[in-house]
């Protein structure tokens, strides 16, 4: 994973970096484990770090994926044409969203149904659609209502929507597209813009308005890893900032009285008239310090070589393999994540069973990301074409 860098010597081709499947394979796992509420292995995830968690890894993962498979058709071929596998794969994530919508309500539906749990039906915003499924159920395939837990990929799909024009200005005039990407965010958090929901109130989840911010970052990251170029430079002043942020950060969450007395001066700033995403800690809207909570991580994880190396290593092709298969990956998991949630509101002592989440979760995962590998081995078919590498990081250095 790397932020771009105008000065970097581009990486070979034949090659296809290790720390893009081994970043979105560990984000997989950890999304898997936090939404299973309950297991021991929750504090071991990267939001115990600060205040961003696995949803903002997968954004920029997302964006940096999209970056590297599609930019390269935008420089060959027209428009239409380089779009077209854009928008199939946004529909493509669409029907999956559908089918875990639906798949989420059978196994609680179930749940509720085989343990005698009714509250069951209550949980991960699905009353509505047990209170009132003649609005409710119109609403889920418009996506006006979405599930808890079954709710990231809309904002993906609907982000990939409109990244052809973005990889086509980002390719053109990348400082333009961050600028009108930062702009949209301040712009939403200001006005509080998002899409709608129907039949209860308020807007998505992930607003795809403000998350937005973090796909594009990753987008132009891959656009430029593509050329085997930079788009942020490798500083030792820029560096020392984001660790220094990420430490600040730390000392915020863990340090007695450093986060009482932090979150009293946002408080007072947000009383002075600052925008509520500057000084609060929102997930809708991306709020200031979880956003640079991400990306301070992002260039830090960058701008350090021995990164590439342990991505590289035997004992991270288990994560390499999930990241290779992340759609797959990811609703399997999902599934999973949501049986186990039923099966642990059953259980009198769910001890036990939350110990096993983790195993229980790889093994699945990792089970049809090797069946995945196995059929598309067996079906590859000779090719000449060129595997987009991304640059390799470079040791942290003062600019010139």
């Amino acid at each position: 994973m790397s932020l771009p860098d105008a000065t970097a010597i581009p990486a070979p081709k034949h090659e296809r970096d290790p720390r893009i499947d081994a970043f979105r394979g560990l984000a997989l796992a950890m999304i898997f484990v936090d939404h299973v509420p309950g297991n021991p292995y929750e504090y071991l995830t990267i939001r115990n770090l600060g205040f961003s968690d696995a949803a903002e890894a997968f954004f920029i993962m997302s964006g940096i994926a999209a970056g590297l498979a599609y930019s390269g058709g935008f420089a060959r071929k027209p428009f239409l044409d380089a779009a077209q596998p854009v928008w199939k794969r946004a529909w493509t994530l669409y029907l999956a969203h559908i089918l875990l919508t639906f798949w989420a309500i059978a196994i609680f539906a179930a749940g509720a149904e085989f343990f005698g749990l009714p509250e069951l039906l209550e949980k991960n915003n699905l009353r509505a659609i047990f209170e009132r499924p003649q609005e409710t159920l119109m609403a889920l395939p418009a996506l006006l209502h979405q599930i808890g837990y079954v709710n990231i990929l809309p904002a993906y799909s609907v982000l990939l929507l409109a990244t052809p024009f973005a990889v086509v200005l980002g390719m053109k005039r990348p400082k333009l597209l961050a600028a009108l990407s930062v702009g949209l965010w301040f712009a939403t958090g200001l006005w509080r813009l998002n899409l709608p929901n129907h039949p209860n109130p308020g807007g998505w989840f992930f607003n795809p308005f403000a998350w937005q911010i973090l796909f594009v970052a990753g987008l132009l990251t891959g656009i430029h890893a593509r050329k085997g170029t930079r788009f942020v430079p490798v500083s030792r002043t820029l560096f020392c900032l984001a660790l220094g942020w990420l430490v600040v950060v730390l000392a915020w969450r863990y340090a007695p009285g450093v986060g009482a007395f932090l979150n009293h001066q946002m408080a007072k700033l947000g009383a002075a008239g600052v925008p509520f995403h500057f000084v609060s800690h929102d997930k809708t809207f991306v709020a200031a310090p979880r956003m640079l909570h991400a990306l301070a991580l992002f260039y830090v994880l960058s701008c350090l070589p021995q990164v590439r190396v342990l991505s590289g290593l035997p004992v991270a092709a288990p994560l390499r393999l999930l990241g290779k298969h992340g759609l797959l990956v990811f609703s399997v998991g999902t599934l999973a994540s949501l049986t186990l949630q039923v099966l642990m509101a059953a259980m009198l002592d769910p001890q036990l069973l939350a110990w096993l989440v983790l195993p229980i979760g790889l093994a699945i995962m990792l089970g049809v990301a090797w069946l995945a590998e196995r059929r598309k081995r067996g079906t590859r078919t000779p090719t000449t074409e060129i595997v987009p590498q991304m640059p390799p990081a470079s040791p942290v250095r003062a600019r010139s």
